[in-house]
C-alpha cells in the first residue's frame, strides 16, 4: 500500500471496466485520482463507487475536449504525476463494411485523442512523471474484424517508445500495457455471447479471461517510483495468447 502516496493521477475512461478498476487501485495506493468518462450516469455511478475522486465529463475523441481536461486538472491538483490512458473504444467489422467515419471515429477516440490529451498535459506534468497507454495484443495477432482497433493501439505501442525519447530529457517516462481479453462490459457492447466468449476462451493457455484488476496492477507498477528504470517498454497481460 502507499505505493502511489499523495500523487496526482488521471485514469482515462474512468468510469468502467479498467480504467474504474484502475482509479481504485491509485485510491488504494494513496493517489489522488482524476477520471474521465463520455456517459454521465456512468461517472455518476463511478464517483459513488469510488468516493473521493475528480471526475471530468469528456470525449475522448474530441481534440478540443483535452485542453478542457487539462485546465480542470491544472485548477484541482495544480499538475500531475502519473496518467494512466485508458479510454477507448473497440469497433470490430470486416474490412468490407468499414466506412470514413467509423474509421476516423476510433482513430479519434484510440489514438489521435490520446496524443493531443497528452500534448496538452505536458505543461502541467510534474518531473518525474509516468504516463501509462492501455494498448492490446490485437497490434500483435492477426486476429480478423480488428484491422482497425489493432492499428490504433499498434500506434499506441509505437508512441510509448518515441514519447519517452522524446519526453525522457523533461523526467517523463511512457510505457504501455498490452492487454489480452479482459472480462469487462466491453465483450457485451461488441456482441459477445458465451458461445463467442468461450471460443475466445479457448485461445487462451491461461484458460479463462483477465480480470481487470491484474491490468490495474500492472499500471500502478508502471505509475509509481518501482518502474523508475523501466522507459518504453510494452507490458503484455495476456494469459499467454499472444505466445500462440
Amino acid at each position: 500500500m502507499n505505493r502511489l502516496n499523495n500523487k496526482r493521477t488521471l485514469v482515462t475512461g474512468g468510469s468502467s471496466g479498467i480504467g474504474l478498476e484502475t482509479a481504485r487501485r491509485f485510491l488504494e495506493e494513496g493517489a489522488r485520482v482524476a477520471i474521465t468518462g463520455r456517459n454521465l450516469a456512468s461517472l455518476e455511478a463511478a464517483r459513488k463507487e469510488l468516493g473521493n475522486v475528480q471526475v471530468i465529463h469528456a470525449d475522448a475523441g474530441d481534440v478540443a475536449a483535452q485542453k478542457k481536461i487539462a485546465a480542470e486538472i491544472q485548477d484541482n491538483f495544480g499538475g500531475l504525476d502519473a496518467i494512466f490512458i485508458n479510454a477507448g473504444i473497440g469497433d470490430f467489422r470486416p474490412l468490407a463494411e468499414w466506412d470514413d467515419a467509423g474509421f476516423d471515429r476510433s482513430v479519434a477516440v484510440n489514438l489521435k485523442g490520446p496524443f493531443f490529451l497528452i500534448q496538452a498535459l505536458l505543461p502541467i506534468l510534474a518531473n518525474p512523471a509516468s504516463i501509462v497507454l492501455n494498448t492490446s495484443i490485437n497490434a500483435h495477432i492477426g486476429m480478423p474484424n480488428s484491422s482497425v482497433y489493432a492499428l490504433t493501439k499498434a500506434g499506441l505501442i509505437s508512441l510509448a517508445r518515441t514519447l519517452s525519447g522524446e519526453l525522457l530529457p523533461r523526467g517523463v517516462r511512457v510505457n504501455a500495457v498490452s492487454s489480452g481479453p479482459i472480462a469487462t462490459p466491453l465483450h457485451g457492447k461488441i456482441g459477445l455471447g458465451d458461445a463467442e466468449i468461450k471460443g475466445l476462451v479457448g485461445q487462451i493457455p491461461a484458460g479463462r479471461r483477465g480480470v481487470p484488476k491484474e491490468v490495474a496492477d500492472a499500471v500502478v507498477f508502471f505509475a509509481s517510483d518501482e518502474s523508475s528504470f523501466t522507459i518504453g517498454s510494452e507490458l503484455i497481460v495476456d494469459g499467454g495468447m499472444s505466445t500462440l
